[in-house]
């Protein structure tokens, strides 16, 4: 790998920790003018979340036979329709449901499923084949294409220390972050400025490719430092990390920030051990945070301008196992969330638990199909570019 790959693929773009201050070969653009345009909002649930205890197949006899200790009560389910219904830990989002604000897609999946953590992420952050290894993801491939501004790192956000594969591409990545006045209080550094001011005097490349990386990066953190003060939510957000993440992009969002993409996570879903009480507090969490974050949208009249998508890796098996929990499976349901959904509720039926391959959910829709509708048709981009084949869209 020669230095050039070696300085993306470490993340550079996304770290402040070699950027001078005062170098200010370009500027940030200034706050305030006519709105940005569509946004787009990434939810990763890591872990690999059991889809099959988040959206309850209340009236499957299989699911309760198969999860003798594992499945919910029928006084724990939110009963939506005479199939289907929400853990009731998601009780915050169920009336988002009933507004006509959320769209739940059922077995979500790819041909030949990965069980592996690192290797299903990849696929999904890089809308790869399973047996296909790509070095870009799927939002930093829309990056290198011909978007708006998208040469500025902070076109796309995400909302941590460390930059997720799909957020990579070839020539464009975005821009990590999880609290912008630490960001810009590192880039303040006096030995970064020092480092600074001994710009090399020749057109190296690859001295050349640091030096503009780290003056990107300056730019980005002022810029994104600036409209962080913009705004500030009145929404009252529940008192955990996911919140707080998301208030900070609801925030930005409202400041009408350049930033189109933003993307954040939320860990803990490997429930392989007495699932019940973790699952259910993570949910709480999620589903709390996500209705403040919705909410605050709406009150500010943005949510019709923005989609928000929540994945996971990979559900759970079927059949719980003998510690209380689920191991790895497959198919998984896929939430979308916006003022703008054509097709509100239950995107597609209930998952098939008479037919299972080795024990696992059989993927009826190829997560590809939602990525090639979010570009196709929120994006406003070439989708089969991007992702490399065509993909049938939905209608999202």
């Amino acid at each position: 790998m020669d230095r050039r790959k070696f300085l993306k693929s470490t993340g550079l773009a996304s770290s402040a920790l070699m950027v001078p201050a005062f170098l200010k070969a370009f500027s940030a653009p200034s706050i305030g003018g006519s709105r940005s345009g569509k946004k787009l909002v990434i939810v990763q649930l890591s872990g690999g979340n059991d889809g099959l205890n988040t959206i309850i197949p209340h009236r499957n006899d299989l699911y309760f036979k198969l999860r003798p200790t594992l499945a919910l009560k029928q006084n724990e389910i939110l009963k939506v329709d005479d199939e289907l219904g929400f853990n009731k830990a998601l009780a915050p989002l169920r009336s988002l449901y009933d507004e006509g604000l959320m769209s739940v897609i059922n077995s979500v999946g790819y041909p030949n499923p990965d069980r592996s953590h690192f290797r299903s992420m990849d696929i999904w952050h890089t809308a790869s084949n399973s047996n296909e290894y790509l070095s870009t993801g799927w939002l930093g491939r829309y990056l290198d294409s011909n978007c708006d501004a998208c040469d500025t790192s902070y076109h796309a956000l995400e909302v941590d220390d460390s930059l997720s594969l799909a957020m990579k591409g070839t020539k464009n990545a975005g821009f990590a972050m999880s609290n912008p006045r630490q960001l810009q209080r590192t880039a303040k550094n006096k030995f970064l400025r020092t480092i600074g001011s001994h710009a090399p005097h020749h057109e190296e490349e690859n001295i050349a490719y640091l030096y503009k990386t780290m003056i990107d990066t300056q730019a980005s953190a002022n810029y994104l430092y600036q409209q962080s003060k913009v705004h500030k939510s009145k929404v009252k957000y529940p008192q955990n990390s996911f919140a707080k993440d998301l208030k900070q992009i609801a925030e930005l969002i409202t400041a009408d920030t350049d930033t189109k993409i933003y993307y954040v996570s939320m860990s803990g879903f490997d429930t392989h051990v007495y699932q019940r009480s973790k699952q259910d507090r993570l949910l709480k969490n999620y589903a709390e945070a996500m209705a403040a974050f919705v909410k605050d949208l709406k009150s500010n009249g943005l949510l019709d301008d923005t989609l928000i998508m929540t994945f996971s890796e990979f559900g759970r098996r079927v059949k719980q196992n003998a510690s209380g929990g689920t191991d790895h499976g497959t198919a998984n349901n896929v939430f979308l969330m916006g003022g703008k959904l054509k097709q509100k509720g239950f995107f597609n039926a209930a998952p098939k638990l008479s037919k299972l391959d080795q024990g696992d959910l059989i993927y009826e829709i190829d997560f590809r199909r939602i990525y090639a509708s979010i570009l196709e048709d929120w994006l406003q981009t070439d989708a089969n570019a991007i992702l490399g084949r065509k993909f049938d869209k939905l209608l999202l």
